[in-house]
Parts: structure tokens; C-alpha cells; sequence
């Protein structure tokens, strides 16, 4: 699906406001209902703020994008090159951190067009795979995945707050 006004930009110091503020709205949506106020509050304070996003966005192996319509960000992407520590992947690969749209255009391809753009990244640095983590009790995005041809290898933690919660390591063999 082509969504002729979408437009993926690579986010730069200058967007690290509108970065925020697409993070904490799409974390919200995605997992506030599942989570203690007080856990979320940790999350955002700790893994979302300014600070934070600008560190993470200055390492020469992470990437972000926002996804705009007609100049309103309604969704980002987070890349990471390589493997984590905490798999045993061989190759070069390619990690797709954070995927996330606004929820009143789920449904609409947004997320399958940065799926996509994260592929042509990953074809770009010639990774042989690209793997993420999704949370367990995410079933929607798990199938999103699975439909994409994703395959659970592992899990790792995943702190949010004070709770300690399970993501399912998935992998995509790109060659």
C-alpha cells in the first residue's frame, strides 16, 4: 500500500521535541491500559525524556525516523545496527528498536510502510537478518510480525518502571 502525503525523515537533533512528544503519545496508547501509572511514569521520566532520546539518537549505530502526513508526525521508527548482546545471532544485523503509529492510523499501512523502509535500511547496510523484541502480551504486534515472516528465537527483559516484563526475540532472515 502507497500512501501518496506519508513521508519517513531520518529525525535530527532539531526534531527531538516532535520525537518526545510521537514516544510518550504511541507508549501511552500501546501500553497504559496494562500498566501500573506509576511503572509508566518511570518509563517515560527515565526512557523517554529529552535527555534520553538525544543520547540515544547521537550513537553512530541508532537511527530515527518520523513518519509524517502532510507535516503532522503520526508514528517513528528506532534502528539499531548490529546484534544485542543478549542473542547470538551471526551476521550483520539490523534491529528495528521501536515501530510505533498513532492509534487512530492503525489499519492504514502506516506501519507496513516503515516496516518496509526499515528493510531498504537494512538492504542498504547489507544485513543479513533484522530481529526486535515484542512484548508477550502484545498480541497484535506478534502477529504483525509472524505475518511478515518474523520467527521467535528467545526472549529478553524488558524494564518498564519497577516491573520486569518478557519480550519475545524475534528474527527475519533477509538473505
Amino acid at each position: 500500500m502507497s500512501l501518496p502525503n506519508l513521508i519517513i525523515q531520518r529525525a535530527t537533533e532539531t526534531d527531538l521535541i516532535d520525537l518526545q512528544s510521537i514516544s510518550i503519545l504511541t507508549f501511552c496508547q500501546a501500553f497504559e491500559q496494562f500498566n501500573t501509572a506509576e511503572d509508566m511514569q518511570l518509563y517515560l521520566k527515565n526512557c523517554l525524556s529529552i535527555e534520553q532520546l538525544n543520547k540515544e539518537m547521537e550513537k553512530a549505530a541508532s537511527s530515527f525516523f518520523l513518519a509524517k502526513i502532510d507535516g503532522e508526525t503520526i508514528g517513528y521508527l528506532k534502528l539499531n545496527q548490529g546484534n544485542s548482546d543478549q542473542n547470538d545471532l551471526q551476521g550483520q544485523g539490523l534491529e528495528i528498536e521501536r515501530i510505533y503509529v498513532v492509534e487512530e492510523y492503525h489499519g492504514t499501512g502506516i506501519g507496513q510502510e516503515l516496516y518496509s523502509f526499515a528493510v531498504e535500511k537494512a538492504t542498504e547496510i547489507r544485513a543479513t537478518h533484522l530481529w526486535l523484541g515484542v512484548w508477550e502480551h502484545n498480541p497484535r504486534a506478534i502477529r504483525f510480525y509472524e505475518k511478515l515472516g518474523f520467527e521467535p528465537f528467545g526472549t529478553q527483559q524488558f524494564i518498564l518502571g519497577k516491573d520486569i516484563q518478557t519480550d519475545i526475540l524475534m528474527r527475519l532472515a533477509l538473505v
